[in-house]
């Protein structure tokens, strides 16, 4: 009788032993499946209100030359009222680097709008995440779409699930349409009360378009400048920069060539890093 107790006794020692291995045997399964997800990283972009998913297709064609024209598949997410998702588009298994874009139905101006575009951008970024399998992406956003991927960043990001490596943001009103930085609008204090949950590895790009580095013909300067206040000293590295001359105007910005070269250099040249 003693003889069986102790059988038994050795035969539940070794069950109990085997699950730490086992967890740990899932667990580096986990982290080869991570490692091997990471080598895709898209590029993200979202237009600004009133903008539609086919915002950035003049850019798009810049940045598709013939030589790569087959390396970036585009696919092009609208995200519905009723929080629903609507594609067009595809992302072929060998591409590494593909574009996405990120439209809203309600695609207006306004702070309770850009409130719920931030949330239906949390809804569009957990379909991609469960549909494509990546774990690190860069960001492109236009004028409000610059607003919308900060407060998405500050409330939203889960930084233990995914990494941004870069975010450009262009003509972005981070003080509305307000000039005197004395005067701090609704969406410019919740970014700056919130600024502290903004990802610390993060490198920030901000351009301001300006023939007389007064405005765009719509966003002030000191508008586009008060990103400064939300982004320094809170990631790794914020750099404004400014594009005067032809298509410096706020809507003609991602008509700009020296935008599109921006978006090359500081967005899809550290991407490709990344993955190699």
């Amino acid at each position: 009788m003693k003889t069986k107790h102790w059988i038994n006794l050795i035969i539940l020692t070794i069950i109990l032993l085997s699950f730490p291995a086992y967890y740990a045997m899932r667990t580096n399964v986990h982290s080869e499946k991570v490692w091997h997800n990471s080598r895709v990283s898209p590029i993200i972009f979202i237009p600004g209100s009133s903008a539609d998913q086919d915002r950035f297709d003049d850019m798009f064609n810049q940045l598709r030359t013939p030589k790569h024209k087959n390396k970036h598949n585009i696919l092009k997410i609208t995200v519905l009222t009723n929080n629903k998702i609507k594609t067009t588009g595809n992302i072929a298994t060998r591409d590494q680097e593909p574009f996405i874009v990120i439209a809203f139905q309600n695609n207006q101006d306004g702070y309770n709008n850009i409130a719920k575009q931030t949330y239906w951008l949390k809804t569009a970024i957990n379909y991609l995440t469960k549909n494509y399998n990546f774990n690190n992406f860069s960001a492109v956003g236009h004028s409000n779409g610059g607003l919308i991927w900060t407060w998405y960043l500050e409330k939203y990001f889960d930084r233990n699930e995914l990494t941004i490596n870069n975010l450009m943001t262009i003509g972005t009103p981070y003080n509305s349409l307000e000039s005197n930085p004395k005067n701090q609008t609704a969406i410019f204090r919740q970014l700056y009360q919130s600024k502290t949950r903004l990802p610390k590895n993060l490198i920030v790009y901000a351009i301001a378009g300006t023939k007389n580095y007064q405005n765009d013909g719509t966003v002030p300067y000191q508008s586009v400048e008060a990103g400064k206040y939300i982004y320094q000293n809170q990631v790794k590295k914020y750099t404004q920069i400014t594009v005067t001359g032809e298509d410096s105007s706020h809507s003609n910005l991602l008509d700009n060539p020296q935008v599109t070269r921006l978006v090359q250099e500081n967005i899809l040249e550290n991407a490709k890093k990344i993955i190699q």
